[in-house]
């Protein structure tokens, strides 16, 4: 079924002097505006677009690409404030509203908020919330499997570390003591799940696969070659002594080391590892 709010790829049924009208299924025809057409579009020819509603409340397509789709979270700037709401930037000509009842707080022109798209059960236009904990279940089942590889949405902060929105479903947990590079709110990036606790909370980690600890071998053998084949940590560190020497921390450095002895590339002593000298 074709929905709006999301990406498709839809045929041409007619072309117009305007544009286009394509055949988007349960929709019916839907116009293409020629501004927006690839050049040279032609009956039968298929399209990638993305539909929304116009003024009009008319299904309208466009090959623009929006910066976020209905289910899922972005971090967006207030482009203009009215009587109905504030209405964000979301990478179309048309902006998306975020009605009055659905902002966490007032929003202002200028600043940039973490909201959720959706689509509005009254007029079915795509609309934005910025009260973001009603659209994250922690009680939905989920299949999240220790050091997945996921989506995240850095949502905000507390006394252990960052909240992240996983996959734009659920919550998870970054560790202050386990974070070794800049995070900011609203960013988007790859993580890892590193723990599903019993209760059911899910511990996340921006450390962990095989590339990660690659890059870090790396970064331990870059040193190594550049201080006469010895580093003063091992295995037995100090967590603070290992962040401040490589920025990583005593998890991720105790498996990059074990690889590298395994391949015996380093040696392991009380005082710290040595470049074994082929």
């Amino acid at each position: 079924m074709i929905k709006i709010g999301q990406t498709c790829k839809l045929n041409v049924a007619r072309i117009v002097d305007k544009g286009a009208f394509l055949d988007a299924q349960n929709l019916g025809e839907v116009f293409l505006p020629s501004r927006h057409a690839p050049s040279e579009l032609a009956k039968d020819d298929s399209v990638q677009v993305f539909l929304y509603l116009d003024s009009e409340d008319r299904p309208v397509a466009t090959t623009q690409t929006p910066k976020s789709k209905v289910g899922e979270f972005a971090y967006l700037r207030v482009v203009a404030t009215s009587n109905v709401g504030a209405f964000l930037d979301w990478g179309l000509e048309k902006d998306v509203l975020v009605p009055f009842a659905e902002q966490h707080r007032p929003m202002e022109v200028g600043h940039s908020y973490l909201v959720f798209l959706y689509i509005d059960k009254v007029d079915g236009r795509v609309v934005a919330s910025s009260k973001i904990d009603k659209f994250l279940d922690d009680e939905k089942p989920h299949n999240f499997k220790q050091q997945q590889i996921v989506d995240l949405i850095i949502a905000n902060s507390t006394e252990l570390g960052y909240k992240a929105i996983i996959n734009n479903s659920h919550w998870g947990v970054l560790y202050k003591n386990e974070v070794f590079q800049r995070v900011s709110f609203g960013q988007s990036t790859k993580g890892f799940i590193k723990r599903i606790r019993p209760d059911g909370k899910i511990d996340l980690s921006l450390q962990g696969g095989q590339e990660t600890r690659d890059k870090y071998s790396g970064m331990i053998m870059d040193y190594l070659k550049k201080h006469d084949g010895f580093a003063p940590v091992h295995d037995k560190s100090d967590p603070q002594l290992i962040s401040d020497l490589f920025g990583m921390s005593k998890g991720a450095f105790k498996k990059a080391i074990g690889g590298l002895y395994k391949k015996r590339i380093i040696r392991i002593e009380k005082d710290g590892i040595y470049l074994i000298e082929k």
